[in-house]
């Protein structure tokens, strides 16, 4: 019986340890994108091992994500879709032991919505807004059951003026 309080005192520190390094990380990547005048850097040092997996953090382009040694992580269209990710949001990927690719949003950017047409360039969809245009997932596009010429609220980053994605966030 005296065996149970010790494991539960040993899982107790295991879970401090695992969240001292989790705000330290934080911390780390919140430095790194106030820390450089809007524009998104992502720490050298986010490439981790845990009991889960394989942590990558990296950032989120628009379609897919880029991790810190600027190799390409494939998100799935639908979860990007769903989630509204927008072109330089910060995630975690882990890799399971089992090669299973787990993705989570970390680091939302400052986002902002604007109304546009949804239009077509061969296989691509955009949304125009204001004589700009903004490439948005196909999964979006099926999942909102967008046609040309719809009126679509899109997110986009507030700070990026260079942002080519946008985000679904409905149809108008």
């Amino acid at each position: 019986m005296s065996e149970l309080p010790e494991k539960q005192i040993k899982r107790l520190r295991s879970l401090i340890q695992e969240a001292e390094t989790n705000l330290a990380a934080a911390k780390e990547l919140l430095t790194s994108v106030l820390g450089d005048g809007g524009t998104i850097v992502v720490p050298r040092d986010t490439v981790t091992s845990s009991p889960e997996g394989k942590i990558i953090e990296g950032v989120f382009d628009g379609q897919i994500m880029i991790g810190p040694d600027g190799k390409n992580y494939p998100v799935p269209a639908n979860y990007a879709s769903k989630s509204k990710l927008v072109e330089g949001d910060l995630m975690k990927l882990t890799i399971t032991p089992e090669g299973k690719f787990l993705y989570k949003q970390i680091g939302p950017v400052d986002r902002k919505t604007v109304i546009g047409t949804l239009i077509r360039h061969e296989d691509k969809y955009y949304v125009e807004v204001s004589g700009r245009e903004y490439e948005i997932l196909y999964a979006s596009v099926t999942y909102f059951h967008l046609k040309e010429g719809s009126q679509v609220s899109i997110v986009i980053p507030a700070d990026n003026q260079d942002a080519n994605w946008a985000a679904v966030e409905a149809s108008l």
